[in-house]
C-alpha cells in the first residue's frame, strides 16, 4: 500500500502540535498541583490526531468530532471540584483538535498557531501580572480606542484626494493619527516599565516619541529644580532628538517610501550622530543617581494625534496653494514656517505631495530638512526657557551637531 509522503508529514505535524500543547498543559498541572485537570499530554496528542483523521475522511466528521469534544470538555468542567476551575484547558483542547485538522491542509500555519498557543499558555503569570499590575483601567480604555481607530474607522475612511487642489487624502491623515497614537502608546508603556529604574536617559528617549519639544521642556525644568541631575537631564533631552529622527522616518515611510529613500542618508547621519552624542553623555553620568520622573497619564493622546492631523491637513493645503502660486519655493517656505511648531506635520505633508506626484522626492527632501532645521531652533529656545543657561549650554551643542550632520548627509549624497 502506497502512502503519500506529504500526508504522512502532515500527520507528523499534527502529532507534534498535540505533544507541544499537551506538554505545556501537563507541566502546568504539576506546577499548580491540580489533580482535577481535564487533560494531559496524552489527551492533547490524541485530540490533535483525532482532528487530523476526522478532516481527512470528511468535513462533517470533523464537525461531529468538535461537538463531541465540546460535550466531553463541558461535562469535565462542571464536575470539577476546585473553586476556580477556569476554562483554559477546555478551550485549548478544542483548538488542539482544530489545529490538528488544519495541519492536514496548512501544516506551516497550524504549527505556527500551535507555537503561539503554547507561548500564551506558558506566559500565564507574566501576562496576568502585566494586565493586573501594570496596565491601568484608563490605559486599557485608550488601547481599545486605538484598536477601534485602526480596525473600525480606518477601513471606512475614503482613500482618495479631495478638497481644494486635491491636496488632502483622509485615509493618509487618519493613518498618521493611528501611527502617532501607536508610537505614543508604546513609549508610554515602556516608560512605565523601565523609566524609573534606568534613569532620565531612557525616559527622555521614550518621551521623545510623544513630543521631543515637550520632553526638552520637562528635562530643563528637572535640571533647574535639581542641579545635581543636570547632566542626566541633558542626556535625556539629547536622546529625545533621536526619537524625533526615528518617528520622522516611520511616519514618512508609511506615507511615501520614495521620500524616505531620498532622506535616508541625512536621517541616518542625524540619527547616528545624536545617538553617539547621547551615549557618550549617558556614560559620563552613570555615577549619578536618578530619581523618578512623572509618567504621562494617558496611554494615547487623541487630542494631540488629531491636532497633528489637523496641522498636517492645513500645511498640505497651504503648501499646495503656495506651490500653485510660487512654484517649488512655496513648499519650502510653508515647511520652514510650520516646522517652528512641529517637524512632523510639514514633513508628512511633503511626503504626501510626493505620493500624489505633485512634487519630486528631492524637493520634498529639502522641505523636510528645512522643517527639521526650524524645529531645532524651537528646541533651542525651549532649552533656554525651561532649563536656563547651564542646561542650554550643554544641550544646544548636541542639537547643533545633529543638525550639522543632517545637512552633511544631504551634501554628501
Amino acid at each position: 500500500m502506497h502512502i503519500d509522503s506529504s500526508v504522512l508529514l502532515n500527520f507528523i505535524v499534527a502529532l507534534g502540535i498535540g505533544l507541544l500543547i499537551g506538554t505545556e498543559r501537563e507541566r502546568n498541572q504539576q506546577t499548580s498541583q491540580n489533580e482535577n485537570t481535564v487533560a494531559g499530554v496524552r489527551t492533547f496528542t490524541i485530540a490533535a490526531l483525532l482532528g487530523a483523521v476526522s478532516i481527512t475522511f470528511d468535513f462533517w466528521l470533523m464537525v461531529v468530532t468538535l461537538v463531541c469534544v465540546t460535550v466531553f470538555s463541558a461535562t469535565a468542567y462542571f464536575i470539577r471540584t476546585n473553586n476556580d476551575p477556569g476554562l483554559t484547558t477546555e478551550i485549548t483542547l478544542l483548538i488542539t483538535v482544530i489545529l490538528g485538522g488544519l495541519a492536514m491542509s496548512q501544516p506551516l500555519l497550524a504549527a505556527g498557531l500551535a507555537v503561539i498557543v503554547a507561548i500564551l499558555l506558558a506566559a500565564k503569570e507574566p501576562l496576568h501580572a502585566f494586565v493586573r499590575g501594570v496596565v491601568t483601567r484608563g490605559e486599557l480604555n485608550d488601547f481599545l480606542l486605538l484598536a477601534a481607530a485602526t480596525l473600525i474607522v480606518l477601513p471606512l475612511v475614503p482613500n482618495e484626494f479631495i478638497g481644494p487642489y486635491e491636496a488632502i487624502n483622509p485615509h493618509n491623515l487618519w493613518l498618521v493619527v493611528i501611527l502617532v497614537m501607536l508610537i505614543s502608546a508604546l513609549g508610554h508603556i515602556a516608560l512605565r516599565l523601565l523609566g524609573g529604574r534606568i534613569g532620565l536617559q531612557v525616559t527622555g528617549l521614550l518621551s521623545g516619541f510623544v513630543s521631543s519639544l515637550a520632553t526638552i521642556g520637562v528635562m530643563g525644568e528637572r535640571a533647574r529644580q535639581s542641579p545635581a541631575l543636570l547632566d542626566a537631564a541633558v542626556s535625556g533631552a539629547i536622546l529625545s532628538n533621536l526619537a524625533t529622527i526615528i518617528q520622522l522616518a516611520l511616519l514618512i515611510a508609511a506615507i511615501s517610501p520614495v521620500t524616505l529613500a531620498a532622506l535616508a542618508m541625512p536621517l541616518l547621519f542625524g540619527g547616528v550622530s545624536v545617538a553617539i552624542y547621547g551615549a557618550v553623555a549617558t556614560i559620563n553620568t552613570l555615577h549619578h543617581r536618578t530619581d523618578e520622573i512623572t509618567v504621562p497619564g494617558e496611554l494615547v493622546s487623541v487630542k494631540n494625534a488629531l491636532s497633528l492631523a489637523l496641522v498636517i491637513g492645513v500645511v498640505l493645503l497651504v503648501s499646495a496653494m503656495l506651490q500653485e502660486w510660487f512654484g517649488q519655493t512655496g513648499l519650502v517656505i510653508a515647511s520652514g514656517t510650520a516646522g517652528l511648531a512641529d517637524a512632523h506635520a510639514p514633513s508628512i505633508s511633503a511626503a504626501s505631495l510626493v505620493s500624489t506626484g505633485k512634487v519630486s522626492p528631492h524637493l520634498a527632501e529639502m522641505a523636510v530638512l528645512v522643517a527639521f532645521s526650524s524645529n531645532a531652533l524651537s528646541k533651542a529656545v525651549m532649552a533656554v526657557a525651561s532649563g536656563g543657561r547651564d542646561f542650554a549650554v550643554k544641550f544646544i551643542p548636541a542639537l547643533v551637531f545633529q543638525l550639522a550632520m543632517v545637512w552633511l548627509g544631504w551634501w554628501l549624497f
